[in-house]
């Protein structure tokens, strides 16, 4: 299938490993540039290292979501390198849950000034470059507990919430735009942080064995890899999704009680 990504412009946040860096390694086998951000400079190396070995033109910005003045930083360098931005994939964040009693309100603020804030940042710097192109995509990067949250979830699945809300509403502010807005919802898909869940929940177990054990709570008996939400992510970026806007996407092997 044609996707029509050659020459489109990408930023992909939380791009030095996991999902992210997957993302951007199947844009730009499918032609598209991409900007990387994420705070730490040596994984982005290695992932712009990576980006380019796909057949791809990428650029690596050390930034913070939660800082204005880095989110304009790299989206300037979209513009600066490759003339505009065409995809905003957000999905910078990080899992922090527990009960409700167990966190202060900084812990709420910092959690939805990355996970929601963030992504609002960068969709308002970027949609006005991409009405001057004709259109793009914005893809936000939530969890399943944004529609079915359980006990013990919060704040995550608060800000995951929230991030399916204003998904939701800018994908009809933006439609006339024809600027596409569409959320995946992740379940248990390998990234780097599943390295710290192992070492809390099973320390004694080897890392393939806790995998093996999770894997056994979903219907398709595995967890997911980065390359399989890659794909999606991709296909929602893509010419091929050209009438899919203000969708929520399971990515979750069927685990999710909710569509």
């Amino acid at each position: 299938m044609e996707l029509g990504l050659q020459g489109k412009v990408a930023i992909v946040t939380g791009g030095s490993e996991g999902i992210g860096r997957a993302t951007a390694v199947v844009l730009a086998r499918e032609g598209a540039s991409v900007v990387i951000g994420a705070r730490r400079q040596a994984p982005l190396d290695e992932a712009r290292a990576e980006v380019e070995a796909a057949g791809g033109e990428c650029a690596a910005v050390s930034m913070d979501v939660t800082s204005d003045g880095d989110c304009a930083r790299l989206v300037d360098t979209a513009v600066e390198r490759f003339g505009g931005v065409d995809i905003l994939i957000n999905n910078a964040g990080q899992s922090s849950s527990g009960r409700i009693e167990s966190h202060e309100i900084e812990t709420w603020a910092v959690d939805l000034d990355l996970k929601l804030y963030g992504a609002i940042r960068l969709a308002k710097l970027c949609i006005p470059l991409m009405r001057e192109r004709g259109g793009g995509r914005i893809i936000n990067l939530l969890n399943i507990g944004s529609k079915t949250p359980g006990a013990g979830s919060m704040p995550t699945a608060a800000s995951r919430a929230a991030g399916l809300a204003m998904s939701k509403a800018l994908s009809k502010e933006v439609a006339a735009d024809q600027i596409l807005v569409n959320a995946a919802c992740i379940g248990s898909v390998e990234s780097a942080q599943w390295h710290g869940f192992h070492e809390q929940r099973m320390p004694d177990a080897t890392y393939e064995e806790f995998l093996e054990t999770v894997g056994q709570g979903i219907p398709v008996k595995r967890i997911g890899t980065s390359e399989e939400a890659a794909n999606m992510l991709v296909f929602l970026a893509s010419d091929a999704a050209s009438f899919i806007s203000g969708c929520a996407i399971n990515i979750d092997g069927g685990a999710s009680a909710a569509w």
